[in-house]
């Protein structure tokens, strides 16, 4: 077998710490900016749907780089493994500088199209604190990827490590900005800016000079080769496209959301942070299934491939079950912390519980399921079926249950577990009928 029990276990319970940690900041965040005023809340949360756009895209060029790599050890081909690597590198600064330049040039004009109808109050923060997110694009783009190649070699740890210091770095910056300085919306924007810079310095540093099988080195000769850039592009640009489509459609559904006034936005805010609590375990795992069936398929072993998925797949349900169950004994003291008004947290409440119940029945195979066929160079597929289904399901069918039938932020959340449950019968149709399998990248 590829990968023991302790191996598994190395691999997950750092990546299981790593996206608590960012998930955890997240939260912190929004508590320490809800102190500044629903408007400020608000404009962060509008501007991080289009930053979580763009930097999944980036996270995709991981991807695509992460199964390479991995495919390329599961045949034992360490020097190729690390040239793909040092060709992930190089493409994703120049496509992340290349986003920076854009939105600090458009900046006003990008929100103004997209949430043109929000109070003046809420844009005005918006546009500062899209300013400097924007600065940002480079170092998290950097970041992630060398965090994904880390992870192909099943070294976790690493990037667990490096999350560690960026949030530490960002909470405490986050306190002394927002509380100390009181500098509001630009305070948390700035913390969020340096805490990036530092770890994406600290993980090439340990890229560079490491003794992993990935290491980047010759730093004096960097060129394009268009041969390794295709096959990591491959999987990225569908992955990156699936993503970039998912999230677009989720910033068209905060702009409804914008409609429905302050409350709706802010309750909106709060629900995403705690229901991003709620699916921790199965972020980690779908980070996981990229490394291990990526190796299994470079080793051209289906049989340990379909073993691995299944496992993976058990501790997910498993893990989440647990952590959502405690979430939601906990959502009505967790949402105490939050300076908002009533009329947002009751509103939060029920947003929060209808997510725990399919977040714990349907997530798992929507979101970490589909990674397995990714890392088979199945990515096509699984871009086709999420882009049509979030267009047609989670988007259309926000405004009929939001703005026609009435229903506001409920219906839009109704509409997001619909795609869920439509995503799920794709992509568990397509595992079955082996169609993933025999598909050569490398």
């Amino acid at each position: 077998m590829l990968f023991s029990n302790r191996d598994l276990k190395k691999l997950m319970i750092p990546l299981v710490i790593e996206q608590l940690l960012a998930v955890t900041v997240g939260f912190a965040d929004t508590i320490m900016v809800s102190n500044v005023g629903e408007a400020a809340v608000s404009a962060v949360s509008l501007v991080d749907g289009i930053n979580i756009l763009l930097i999944n895209i980036f996270a995709a060029l991981g991807t695509g780089g992460a199964v390479v790599a991995a495919q390329f050890i599961g045949q034992q081909a360490h020097e190729k493994a690390r040239y793909s690597a040092k060709q992930l590198i190089l493409i994703t600064a120049l496509l992340s500088a290349i986003m920076m330049v854009i939105v600090v040039f458009f900046n006003a004009s990008l929100l103004h199209l997209i949430f043109g109808n929000v109070e003046v109050d809420v844009m005005k923060n918006a546009e500062i604190y899209f300013l400097f997110s924007a600065l940002s694009y480079p170092f998290i783009a950097l970041y992630n990827s060398g965090a994904a190649l880390f992870r192909a070699v099943g070294n976790s740890k690493i990037s667990m490590i490096n999350s560690a210091i960026m949030n530490a770095i960002n909470i405490v910056l986050n306190a002394i900005f927002i509380f100390g300085f009181q500098w509001g919306v630009f305070g948390a924007v700035l913390a969020t800016l340096i805490a990036r810079a530092v770890a994406c310095i600290v993980i090439l540093y340990m890229l560079i000079h490491s003794d992993n099988e990935l290491r980047i080195d010759d730093m004096k000769h960097w060129s394009f080769d268009f041969t390794y850039i295709k096959k990591i592009l491959s999987i990225g640009v569908p992955s990156g496209l699936e993503n970039g489509m998912f999230q677009f459609g989720k910033i068209l559904v905060q702009s409804l959301i914008a409609t429905f006034g302050t409350y709706s936005i802010a309750a909106n805010a709060v629900s995403n942070n705690i229901a991003q609590m709620q699916i921790i375990p199965g972020m980690a795992m779908g980070l996981a299934m990229v490394t291990v069936v990526g190796q299994c398929v470079g080793a051209n072993d289906y049989q340990q491939a379909r073993y691995y998925i299944k496992k993976i797949m058990k501790i997910t349900y498993l893990s989440m079950l647990v952590l959502i169950a405690i979430i939601l004994l906990a959502t009505p003291t967790i949402l105490t912390f939050y300076s908002l008004s009533k009329e947002t947290i009751d509103l939060a409440y029920q947003c929060i519980f209808m997510h725990g119940f399919f977040a714990a029945t349907v997530w798992p195979l929507s979101f970490t399921f589909p990674n397995a066929l990714r890392a088979s160079n199945d990515a096509k597929y699984t871009m086709i079926v999420s882009a049509s289904s979030m267009w047609i399901f989670r988007f259309c069918l926000s405004y009929v249950l939001g703005q026609y039938m009435g229903l506001g932020l409920i219906g839009v959340w109704i509409a997001m577990f619909v795609d869920w449950i439509v995503r799920v019968i794709f992509f568990v149709w397509r595992y079955l009928s082996g169609k993933w399998m025999n598909r050569q990248l490398i």
